[in-house]
């Protein structure tokens, strides 16, 4: 075969890759997910980087937004899915978000802390005190709020017996610190950084004290125009997440890598490595669906729902059965 026709042959296989990589692009379904780079987002970015997104027919863009916008965008039409904490998810839903609860991605998350020398002992010892939060519609001042409710002390938002400060997750150990407050909650990492660069001890920790190591904290939702409309889209996406997820339970060493080395998180890889090992990344659709009942009845009990909504209505409209999707992966 003379050089010129090595060459058109050679020219004619590359364009005919071209041809069917272009194709394959054109097949894969978009969809925006948003993130903020948390540790507990994992399954988005392993979902990502492996290739679970793909391999369910979706070219997923992940979309970075500031933290606490997530519904913004998702009520805008800037984002097509996401990721949260359930229980900053059910009193916006009670309001109205527009979204559908589609699985359960892992247990964890969030821990309540105090100074080892500061007399503190046990929840009933936070009576009269001031307590430091990222936000007061977080995840962690929710968690809190149930714990302490657990325990008899007053948590309603007229009738609190402790108070709740807002400081930025940076500036939480240092108000500790200084004395400006006498406890602070929030989530990992911040969490289990802070108790090891300042030796704080853990009062309560949404990993290992029951009930709630047991209870799905973080879970996967769409907008409900999605689940409407395009169901099939909406249970690719979560497939992906919960294989995903299953994949992380497997891989907690790898998974930490991939997240500091591609920038999804900040940190060393090896301590992150150590948090996520004490998450539980068994996705399920009922455990999310059970965690979701149990918090929402008692934020209506602490008085964070209003006294009319009807919380079993809530539960039910919150979630949405997909096509095919199994109720848990291992």
């Amino acid at each position: 075969m003379s050089k010129s026709s090595i060459l058109s042959v050679l020219v004619l296989a590359i364009l005919a890759l071209g041809l069917q990589q272009s194709a394959n692009a054109q097949q894969l379904k978009k969809i925006r997910v948003g993130i903020n780079g948390n540790l507990c987002e994992g399954s988005t970015h392993i979902a990502k980087e492996k290739g679970f997104f793909e391999k369910e027919g979706l070219d997923a863009e992940l979309i970075r937004l500031a933290p606490g916008t997530n519904f913004e965008a998702i009520t805008a039409g800037s984002i097509d899915a996401s990721f949260g904490l359930l229980a900053t998810l059910i009193q916006p839903l009670s309001n109205g978000l527009p979204i559908k609860i589609t699985t359960g991605l892992h247990t964890g998350c969030d821990k309540l802390l105090v100074k080892p020398d500061s007399g503190i002992k046990t929840l009933t010892d936070l009576k009269g005190k001031k307590i430091g939060v990222p936000s007061l519609t977080s995840s962690p001042i929710m968690f809190t709020r149930r714990g302490l409710a657990s325990v008899g002390v007053k948590v309603g938002d007229k009738d609190s017996e402790v108070e709740f400060i807002v400081f930025s997750n940076a500036e939480l150990p240092l108000a500790l610190e200084k004395g400006a407050i006498d406890a602070l909650a929030t989530n990992d990492p911040v969490a289990s950084v802070a108790a090891r660069d300042y030796k704080l001890t853990i009062l309560l920790d949404s990993a290992r004290d029951k009930p709630y190591a047991d209870q799905y904290c973080c879970a996967a939702y769409v907008a409900a125009s999605l689940a409407a409309k395009d169901p099939e889209t909406a249970a690719k996406y979560t497939r992906a997440l919960q294989n995903a997820a299953a994949w992380i339970q497997k891989n907690q060493d790898e998974t930490a890598k991939i997240q500091v080395d591609l920038k999804y998180v900040a940190g060393d890889p090896i301590f992150n490595a150590s948090v996520i090992k004490t998450f539980r990344y068994i996705p399920s659709v009922s455990g999310a669906y059970d965690a979701f009942g149990i918090t929402a009845k008692e934020l209506k009990q602490i008085g964070i729902l209003g006294a009319k909504v009807d919380v079993d209505a809530l539960h039910k409209s919150s979630f949405v059965t997909l096509p095919n999707v199994p109720d848990t992966v291992e």
